[in-house]
């Protein structure tokens, strides 16, 4: 009986006409890979030359800026003091201060819209038009920027540094302006407000320029109300939370005095 051949352990299955070095994938290919890596480099570098040109035009440009007005930079049109929210204010904060910030952008625009349905209310033949369109003109400046020094300033600054005298400054001062806002939502004539009263009266008589500017004014007054009783509400709570007391607001009183409110330091 006949035995089959055994099978040589060594021997290979592959064709000797396949060379084995030949790679099928082009993955696989080494020159490829270090051009694509090369090019991605490349791309990187020059994305990263871009931003540090984008860069050094910002810090020159500040630079011109600081040479010609210091640091300060606000109002733009004629600057007094620094102000920057995402330079100053910690991260955690500076939604709230550029809520507020809004806020108060808004009450100004509601002044001039409020001067300019006074102005309206005066043409339509009111009574009272004389005294609502002066007191409308008053309120613009004062109110413009005893807000701004008196309870957004203070807020920015406590937000920034972090000490209680700041928010109890903001708390009093704030205060009055959220009376002064539901005051100037009623709009009682002769008072210097386009509000609710005003704009009744003036689409009764069938006014209506001056009863949409009263409108448009009422809504304003009633948003950057609104708007500042709900951020009063909410620093509140953060300025118990962080421990803050009236006691340690006369304490930073007497160790800084006055001129912190104007500095830049802690």
């Amino acid at each position: 009986m006949s035995r089959a051949p055994a099978e040589n352990p060594f021997a290979s299955n592959a064709s000797l006409d396949q060379n084995p070095f030949d790679a099928s994938d082009p993955f696989s290919d080494p020159t490829s890979t270090r051009n694509a890596g090369a090019d991605t480099r490349a791309a990187d570098l020059e994305r990263r030359e871009r931003e540090l040109a984008a860069r050094e035009a910002e810090l020159n440009q500040r630079a011109e800026h600081i040479k010609t007005h210091g640091r300060n930079n606000w109002p733009p049109f004629f600057p007094l003091i620094y102000h920057d929210i995402s330079a100053e204010v910690p991260e955690v904060h500076r939604a709230t201060v550029t809520r507020l910030y809004q806020i108060w952008l808004l009450l100004v625009i509601t002044l001039i819209v409020n001067f300019v349905a006074c102005l309206f209310i005066l043409l339509a033949g009111s009574p009272d038009g004389g005294k609502d369109l002066g007191g409308s003109i008053t309120y613009m400046p004062v109110i413009t920027v005893t807000s701004f020094l008196l309870w957004y300033r203070p807020i920015y600054n406590g937000y920034m540094k972090e000490q209680a005298l700041y928010y109890y400054i903001f708390f009093f001062f704030g205060g009055w302006h959220l009376l002064f806002s539901i005051y100037m939502i009623i709009g009682i004539p002769s008072t210097g407000s386009a509000g609710i009263i005003q704009t009744i009266q003036a689409f009764s008589q069938g006014h209506l320029a001056a009863g949409i500017l009263g409108t448009v004014a009422s809504v304003g007054w009633t948003l950057q109300g609104a708007g500042l009783g709900f951020y009063y509400r909410q620093t509140w709570a953060h300025h118990t939370q962080a421990g803050h007391t009236f006691e340690k607001a006369k304490g930073e009183l007497a160790t800084h005095g006055a001129k912190s409110y104007f500095s830049r330091g802690g």
